[in-house]
């Protein structure tokens, strides 16, 4: 080696750096890339991806051929630099060679193309996979023999060489990814997929119309007033009854009372034809559940019943869209007619009205693991019905009985308060 020039000797070393920046930038941009874009980038037909993608499928083949071509040049750089400086500086080079070779390989062929790799993985690593897929079948008898070394090794410990991880999200890690793909995605669509997200945590019960507030036909009404009702309804379809809501009988879609209405003669037995059977839904079930089963049953519409058979409110699918895509109006007082806004800032609330619907609307954080109702979560903080009209807290907010009717809470008003600003419960 002594008759090489030494001007040879210096363009070896350095072509050699070259490629071990090449080594380290290619292990670190492999490792970086997103499984996902990757799957999606593959299905597309991009060339970079595939390649990567048969390479990252064994990725103990793919690690053995970097570590190999890596140690490889930075042994020779070392030998190289070596002679560079014995032949500059005599024995005392060797000493030289060792800190300056460091330091040269630890800026320019470590830290500098790793962190440039991580920051850009796909640039670095889909290039990259031009070399590493030749170099594999080259080199792959030292590759077979090093993984079959320390793929031994690894049983020893009880590591499964060739078990891959499975690159799967759950829910919630579903959820962080959504959150952390604002700037590429619309805050609409954002919020959209949140809320389906949100439906197997949300049930029936959540979202129904309270057994109080359906509108429906009582079949033992005079039938003039059940055909005047029917003519004033707002609602595509309506719940028949006979005597009280437990009582269905049918669901009259409007469009068929259209056709009764036709008929020569008109009688109650005529308008029930007209009706389909309801159909019922057990409380708890999650809307994410209760959706496919809309759609199972070809329903639009169905009658939460509890344990004992009890109708305790009515479901439609369009409450479950609701949940998805949002209310269709933005003022407070448009998205539900059971919050009243007033000028000192605080809101007359119906005692009816969810806690859901309420942290809807007006963005709070009311508890909402416990009562539905903010009249139920009243009664569980008192434990008791009160005779006269009182203050309490509530969290973050400070809670005043307007009025109290039938064994309930009629309305209330809520302002949301500072923590220190918390008023002391008072009977």
């Amino acid at each position: 080696m002594n008759d090489i020039p030494l001007s040879y000797l210096l363009t070896t070393l350095g072509i050699l750096i070259i490629f071990s920046a090449f080594f380290s930038s290619a292990e670190t941009g492999m490792m970086s890339l997103n499984r996902y874009r990757l799957k999606h980038l593959t299905q597309k037909g991009h060339s970079g991806a595939i390649r990567a993608s048969k390479l990252l499928d064994r990725p103990d083949r793919l690690i053995g051929i970097i570590l190999i071509g890596n140690n490889f040049v930075n042994i020779a750089a070392s030998a190289i630099a070596t002679v560079i400086a014995v032949r500059l500086w005599g024995d005392a080079g060797i000493a030289i060679a060792t800190g300056v070779l460091t330091l040269v390989i630890l800026i320019f062929a470590e830290v500098t193309p790793k962190t440039i790799a991580a920051l850009h993985p796909e640039r670095i690593a889909f290039p990259a996979s031009f070399l590493l897929r030749p170099l594999l079948w080259i080199l792959y008898p030292a590759v077979w023999l090093v993984n079959g070394i320390t793929n031994g090794l690894l049983r020893l410990f009880g590591i499964d060489p060739q078990a891959t991880q499975e690159h799967h999200l759950n829910a919630e890690e579903l959820r962080t990814v959504v959150h952390e793909s604002k700037q590429k995605l619309p805050q609409k669509r954002q919020g959209m997929l949140l809320n389906i997200l949100d439906l197997e945590h949300v049930s029936v019960d959540h979202i129904l119309i309270p057994r109080n507030e359906i509108n429906g036909i009582d079949i033992e009404d005079d039938l003039k007033l059940i055909i005047e009702q029917l003519r004033a309804c707002q609602h595509t379809r309506i719940p028949i009854f006979k005597g009280d809501i437990n009582n269905l009988i049918g669901v009259l879609h409007m469009r068929n009372f259209s056709h009764f209405l036709i008929r020569e003669e008109q009688s109650k037995a005529a308008l029930l034809q007209e009706a389909k059977d309801p159909y019922f839904v057990p409380e708890n079930t999650p809307l994410h559940t209760q959706m496919f089963n809309f759609q199972k049953e070809k329903q639009r519409l169905g009658f939460v019943v509890d344990e004992y058979g009890d109708v305790q409110g009515m479901i439609t699918l369009d409450d479950i869209l609701e949940e998805i895509v949002g209310e269709y109006t933005t003022d407070v007082a448009d998205i539900n007619q059971d919050i009243t806004p007033r000028n000192d800032g605080s809101f007359y609330i119906d005692g009816t009205a969810t806690i859901r619907e309420i942290n809807k609307a007006l963005n709070w954080d009311l508890p909402s693991d416990g009562p539905i109702t903010l009249n139920g979560l009243i009664m569980e903080r008192l434990e008791s019905i009160p005779d006269t009209n009182i203050c309490l807290s509530i969290e973050d907010y400070r809670v005043e009985t307007i009025q109290i009717k039938d064994n309930m809470i009629k309305t209330a008003k809520l302002v949301e308060t500072p923590i220190e600003q918390h008023p002391t419960n008072k009977n």
